[in-house]
């Protein structure tokens, strides 16, 4: 059965999804569990997109181990420069180098010749590879590009030391069997040894991504370019998890096979969830609330008798377990430890006695203590941005026989402020609040609230998304008092606007 390398591009591509930004702890902790994961290549990101960028890509190459990291730049030697400079320090590092392929782009992006693009290839692939042996090169919008030209620039890139060859699919315009078919046409007539693969990687915009991915690895590429949860710019991108539980399921008809670890791919998209503050859709195919549900009479009935019947694979197979409680306000260190490391956590002792501390405090105010409660702790309390403004308490007014109020102190860098201010309701209150004590007047784009599990009692997760200054940014944050985590959220995104216009500054 042959081999398919998994290259997972969340870090890089699905960040581009809007409110996905992701800081750097959180970028490295995604790494380390796409790494548990199991995937083969992990892209990192854009390292001449900002410094920060830069900076992230190189702490994940030096984060992971088992795994290489991959540092996408344009095919101009600037770009290239710095993503080796980003990867180098990767057990196994690569270059992903791109320019688009198709007329539209070239004439209306690029505004170059196809002779022009031919010898842009060259160049930068043959650069790429006086850096790195391991370098992939990607033709933009292949599936709109001629086959013929198409073939050139692949041929001009294997001899120039490209190992793979991306065929993006970067509008979601094609079809499975004309992808296979290209696929098909690049292996018959690209001049290329055994070592040099195709690769796929493909948008979902008319929601074709797995489909057209399946059907291009049925035709003999061998790297797929995915992502968790299908996340990514526009509708997304192929699911990582889609694609994995298709090739196992239906291994008799791809015969393929991957390095991944199928039980990791549920805590992989409820980490992502939870760091991004977007929850999974209960009707998200794999790891969605309802994949494995039955209400009907007649599933249940079969279900009951045997689970293949209405089954194709267990809950157990994607590492999606019942909730059972794991912590309680009487548990020791030393089983919030346990439970950590069961989880892919590796805190110092410090950040331990961190974590113990907050989850005893929730256990006096929540019955039980759940997973997601447990990694809502971790990520409230390890991996947040130092803060330029914090909350220090907080007590709202609310009711139809009372003007909503909010009364805040809060610590602004380093000094301490306190408010009461109204609103139309205490969210807003609170948000009016928190805005005239640190001097800012954000546009409130989006505020959303889930519950991180069942229960009145559960952990409310808000998320905020903010506008100043044609700067935006995300907050999330968790507590068992919507208001709490409210106010929490907004701060969150404030710090991380603050963050963003250092970054701005300074280059």
């Amino acid at each position: 059965m042959d081999k398919v390398y998994i290259f997972d591009t969340t870090l890089r591509d699905g960040e581009q999804s809007p409110g996905a930004t992701m800081n750097l702890q959180e970028k490295v902790r995604l790494a380390r569990q796409l790494e548990r994961l199991g995937v083969d290549i992990i892209e990192a990101g854009f390292p001449a997109a900002s410094p920060g960028d830069f900076e992230a890509v190189r702490e994940i190459a030096r984060a992971v181990k088992e795994v290489q990291v991959a540092g996408l730049c344009r095919a101009v030697k600037r770009d290239i420069e710095l993503a080796y400079e980003a990867v180098k320090e990767s057990s196994n590092p690569r270059i992903h180098t791109f320019i688009a392929t198709s007329d539209i782009h070239l004439k209306h992006k690029l505004r170059k010749s196809r002779e022009e693009v031919l010898e842009l290839t060259r160049e930068a692939v043959g650069f790429a590879s006086s850096l790195c042996p391991n370098v992939e090169f990607s033709a933009e919008d292949a599936s709109r590009s001629d086959w013929d030209y198409l073939v050139q620039v692949f041929n001009v890139a294997v001899q120039a030391g490209a190992k793979v060859l991306n065929v993006p699919d970067t509008v979601g315009y094609t079809q499975p069997d004309e992808f296979a078919e290209l696929i098909k046409y690049l292996i018959e007539h690209v001049k290329r040894g055994p070592e040099v693969i195709f690769s796929v990687h493909c948008h979902n915009d008319l929601g074709l991504a797995v489909a057209n991915t399946l059907a291009a690895l049925k035709a003999g590429a061998r790297q797929a370019e995915v992502t968790l949860s299908g996340i990514g710019e526009r509708a997304g991108n192929a699911a990582l998890e889609e694609v994995i539980m298709n090739l196992k399921v239906r291994e008799d008809r791809y015969k393929l096979l991957t390095n991944v670890k199928s039980e990791q791919i549920y805590p992989s998209c409820r980490l992502l969830s939870m760091i991004i503050g977007q929850p999974i859709p209960p009707y998200k195919a794999i790891v969605g609330a309802n994949a494995f549900a039955h209400e009907s009479g007649i599933h249940q009935d079969g279900v009951l008798k045997h689970k293949a019947t209405y089954e194709i694979m267990t809950p157990e197979s994607v590492g999606k377990t019942s909730s059972d409680i794991v912590l309680g306000k009487h548990s020791g260190r030393h089983a919030v430890k346990k439970k950590l490391e069961e989880l892919g956590y590796r805190l110092s002792e410090e950040q331990l006695d961190q974590v113990f501390m907050a989850i005893k405090k929730l256990a006096d105010k929540k019955k039980q203590i759940f997973e997601e409660d447990v990694e809502a702790v971790v990520l409230e309390e390890i991996f947040r941005l130092p803060d330029k403004y914090k909350l220090i308490y907080l007590s709202a007014i609310s009711g139809n026989m009372a003007i909503p109020t909010a009364v805040l102190k809060m610590d602004v860098n380093g000094e301490e402020k306190k408010l009461a201010h109204f609103g139309v309701g205490p969210i807003d209150a609170v948000f009016n609040t928190i805005g005239r004590i640190v001097g800012r007047k954000p546009k409130l784009l989006r505020y959303s609230v889930n519950a991180i599990t069942g229960g009145t009692d559960a952990q409310g997760e808000v998320t905020v998304k903010i506008e100043e200054n044609n700067l935006t940014s995300v907050g999330r944050a968790s507590d068992p008092d919507i208001i709490v985590a409210s106010a929490k959220a907004y701060i969150n995104a404030l710090n991380r606007l603050v963050k963003k216009e250092e970054e701005k500054k300074n280059g």
